[in-house]
């Protein structure tokens, strides 16, 4: 007998959820494939990224990594502090949207850009959750009715210390998860460079603090 969500389900219970992403994605009308993506970067100045490098690599080894809330709070947040302001964009956190009984919940971070970019925190070091979290999450942002008419869609799973990114296509009902993981504070101006390119994209970033 197939595994499959009950209408009760939401995101959070995806996580939680023994089944491979592209089980999961069927589940819903979607296609889903890992591979190595080529993810845009800004190529600009990004006038924080040795201060913001330098801070985090100089408290890691004080701070006590057990925590799922000591992660956000010290590697997540300093990452949504400078997103915020390279790309003046509004950022809700926990932000709760419900799209049907099997697609509502909280998406930890969203950013409102042109595409609805999103980043949803794997508790518990726990990626492979973290990507049926985001799935579900892209999936349901695609069948919002406040979602913009953009062609794709980004999101990122992170566990603090480790980021991979996907990107659902909404035209074919694609979903993308990148093989290439980047890691906290080593890959920290790469990790910053993607979402500002995806944050400002058909934007155009002109003003940074």
């Amino acid at each position: 007998m197939s595994q499959t969500l009950e209408p009760e389900d939401t995101f959070s219970r995806s996580f939680d959820l023994k089944i491979p992403a592209q089980n999961l994605a069927q589940e819903f009308g979607y296609n889903f494939e890992s591979q190595s993506l080529q993810l845009p970067k800004y190529k600009g100045e990004l006038n924080y990224i040795q201060q913001t490098q330098e801070q985090i690599q100089e408290i890691l080894p004080c701070l006590n990594l057990d925590s799922d809330r000591t992660k956000r709070e010290f590697l997540v947040a300093p990452i949504i502090r400078d997103l915020i302001c390279y790309t003046h964009t509004q950022i809700r956190i926990e932000y709760k949207i419900k799209v049907s009984d099997r697609l509502q919940g909280i998406i930890n971070y969203f950013i409102e850009s042109p595409n609805f970019s999103i980043i949803s925190f794997a508790k518990g070091e726990n990626l492979e959750g973290g990507v049926n979290q985001l799935i579900t999450q892209l999936i349901a942002l695609d069948q919002w009715e406040n979602t913009p008419a953009s062609d794709r869609l980004f999101g990122a799973v992170t566990t603090g210390s480790v980021w991979q990114f996907g990107l659902l296509h909404r035209q074919t009902k694609l979903i993308q998860q990148d093989l290439n993981l980047y890691r906290v504070p080593n890959d920290f101006e790469t990790v910053m460079r993607i979402l500002v390119e995806v944050t400002m994209e058909k934007r155009g970033i002109n003003n940074v603090c």
